[in-house]
């Protein structure tokens, strides 16, 4: 499974270490950088996932960090800062930032807002026709298609394939596909994600869908 990789650009050590703890705690594979200089290069030399960027940094500042980045990078960025005034929140999002967040912040609240960020991109990635082998999904139109023609597939089961082609390669559990698809409306019986998974595999022939006993499934494309 391919861990998301951050990159934390903040001058104050303590806070720099402890948002990286908790990111690496929650998963991430983190890297920190201490000033504007030291974030170009990181930039340059490794593929980041998302960077964390304050404004007020040494050598050169956030705002500097971002319009660079932006010449060669459509990387998402969220700034960190204790600036909150109006002209820097739309300095930087003319500068094409993705999110603002002002200190102090709930490091649980910036966790979120990365994990909705990830995700928005996540989505754009996934494509509107998704083809395995013989076998041709429209997202869009929540049809499948095999070599005999148009499959019978309700519109739940094409949501379930959509959502582990997004996270592909990476374990979904029971709970985690409840919450996307049904959310408050999620149904009694725990054996409900099975169903829909056994149909899609014999429905669509997908080898691909692998169960991961005692927590949950993912995809596969290799397979």
């Amino acid at each position: 499974m391919k861990l998301m990789k951050l990159l934390v650009v903040e001058d104050d050590r303590d806070t720099s270490e402890g948002v990286c703890e908790y990111f690496r705690d929650s998963g991430y594979e983190v890297c920190s950088a201490y000033d504007g200089e030291e974030a170009l290069r990181l930039t340059k030399q490794n593929s980041f996932d998302l960077v964390l960027l304050d404004v007020m940094l040494p050598k050169l500042t956030g705002i500097a960090v971002l319009h660079e980045l932006r010449k060669t990078s459509d990387i998402p960025v969220i700034m960190l800062t204790a600036i909150g005034d109006e002209y820097t929140q739309i300095t930087s999002f003319d500068k094409m930032a993705d999110d603002y967040v002002t200190k102090p912040f709930s490091i649980v609240l910036l966790e979120k807002r990365v994990e909705a960020l990830l995700r928005r991109v996540r989505s754009d990635d996934v494509p509107y026709i998704w083809q395995h082998k013989d076998i041709t999904v429209d997202f869009v139109g929540y049809t499948a298609e095999g070599v005999q023609g148009s499959i019978d597939i309700t519109p739940r089961e094409v949501m379930l394939l959509r959502l582990l082609v997004e996270y592909r390669g990476k374990v979904l559990s029971r709970e985690r596909i409840l919450d996307e698809l049904w959310g408050e409306d999620r149904p009694i019986f725990d054996r409900t994600v099975d169903s829909h998974i056994k149909n899609l595999r014999k429905k669509l022939g997908l080898d691909c869908i692998v169960t991961v006993t005692g927590v949950g499934y993912k995809l596969e494309d290799e397979r």
